[in-house]
């Protein structure tokens, strides 16, 4: 899309345009390929004059911008959400909760102790362990269901 010749003359404008929006270089360089992925889904974009082009380029790239923070900002609101009530029963003995994670298999039981013990996000353990926050998440939650049906069990 790039050697073609109602594109090449906007490069330059929308690069500059998505750096002044985003965070850093790579973030830009994604809004701008995001929109040209969009653009190919509307062919007739082509025949519209300059000025127009490039409006509906910004348009796009500040609207994809605003969904990312925003799903940014969901995503983070909720993981920082204290759960209503212990995930689990309280366990007051350090030994019999080394027990209990021990019983797990070992990620999750890395996964639960990072989060409860240390204190770390799901993006910080996931950064630790090369997953995605989400992924850290959701095995934060098999982990809780495992530790549940071990102590119904007891």
């Amino acid at each position: 899309m790039a050697n073609d010749p109602w594109f090449s003359h906007l490069q330059a404008d929308l690069r500059r345009f998505a750096r002044s929006l985003a965070r850093h270089e790579q973030e830009a360089h994604d809004l701008v390929q995001e929109a040209l992925v969009k653009a190919l889904g509307f062919p007739e974009l082509a025949d519209w004059p300059d000025y127009k082009q490039k409006a509906w380029f910004y348009r796009v790239m500040k609207n994809r911008l605003i969904d990312e923070r925003r799903k940014d900002h969901r995503l983070t609101a909720w993981e920082e959400q204290e759960p209503e009530g212990p995930l689990i029963a309280p366990v007051q003995d350090p030994v019999e909760t080394a027990d209990l994670l021990a019983r797990l298999p070992r990620e999750l039981s890395d996964i639960v102790f990072k989060r409860y013990w240390l204190d770390l996000s799901s993006q910080e353990i996931g950064a630790q362990l090369g997953l995605p926050a989400a992924t850290v998440r959701y095995k934060l939650q098999q982990a809780i269901r495992q530790l549940r049906k071990i102590m119904e069990a007891n």
